[in-house]
């Protein structure tokens, strides 16, 4: 299969690149400065050139925080930028997988969110990679929209990657303990949506790691792992005021991914441990 990766020099299309490669995909990585898909006609000369089958769009603006502030390109990146590859995608006859976020929600329901529950972002992200969705649903049948949360990887800022520095740098650290989501590893996506995309099962899925925490969990656990003594106290999002709000649900309910592909993926804590392994062995 021939595939395009959008966002190839990021945290998750680096994972993608790498996975569709290992799986004998002919696979073109265009970073941003290979293909801005800002720009209709450079993503359309791209796909002329490339002939995929597939495009995969790990090509994001994701400064949560920096959005509220510069909404223009956050809606340019994650809004146009679907909607320019969705476009270029139909005149090509290839398939889309678009990755999208948990932000799409408001985090307001008790238990987890499924594919169809009603969206109402609470923050610009949020709204911009909304806009995304519809964009590339509206224009393109064949396309798989893929919701994750938390991402965290080789080759890219995450919390994990913060809290590592953190602890090196203090001996004390307040998290939030009253946002919970599912951490979920760069590879274990990658290997997901390769899965997914062989069913040609179109549509909207959640795809993360199984398994619940909060912030505060998570970096309790980040610790553990890593044999850090830093001492990690629980706050409030009240305590930790942001630019952005965040959602104090971001669990997403993964029906249909395991009647869909035959599996879920691993339990964050497995994830976790291989990353860090996998972390300090490069």
């Amino acid at each position: 299969m021939k595939v395009l990766v959008a966002g190839a020099a990021g945290m998750l299309g680096r994972a993608v690149v790498a996975e569709f490669s290992r799986r004998g995909c002919q696979v073109t990585a265009c970073t941003r400065n290979d293909m801005d898909i800002t720009a209709i006609e450079t993503v359309r000369g791209k796909l002329t050139a490339a002939r995929p089958e597939l495009v995969i769009n790990c090509a994001a603006y994701t400064k949560v925080d920096g959005a509220e502030e510069e909404a223009y390109q956050a809606f340019l990146v994650n809004g146009l930028g679907a909607k320019n590859l969705a476009l270029a995608c139909r005149e090509h006859n290839a398939d889309l997988v678009h990755i999208s976020t948990d932000y799409v929600f408001d985090g307001s329901k008790e238990g987890p969110y499924g594919i169809y529950d009603g969206t109402n972002p609470i923050n610009t992200y949020g709204r911009s990679k909304l806009w995304g969705e519809r964009a590339v649903a509206e224009i393109l049948p064949r396309h798989y929209i893929v919701r994750t949360s938390w991402l965290f990887g080789l080759g890219g800022r995450s919390f994990v990657e913060t809290m590592l520095r953190l602890f090196r740098e203090r001996s004390k650290l307040e998290v939030v303990d009253d946002q919970r989501g599912a951490p979920t590893y760069t590879v274990d996506l990658a290997g997901a949506l390769a899965d997914l995309v062989t069913t040609r099962c179109y549509g909207t899925y959640h795809i993360t790691n199984q398994g619940l925490t909060s912030w505060y969990g998570f970096a309790r656990a980040i610790a553990a792992s890593v044999r850090s003594p830093v001492e990690i106290i629980p706050c409030s999002t009240a305590q930790f005021p942001r630019p952005a709000r965040r959602p104090a649900n971001s669990a997403l309910d993964p029906f249909p991914l395991l009647e869909t592909i035959g599996r879920l993926l691993p339990f964050w804590e497995d994830a976790l441990a291989r990353y860090l392994t996998k972390n300090r062995c490069e």
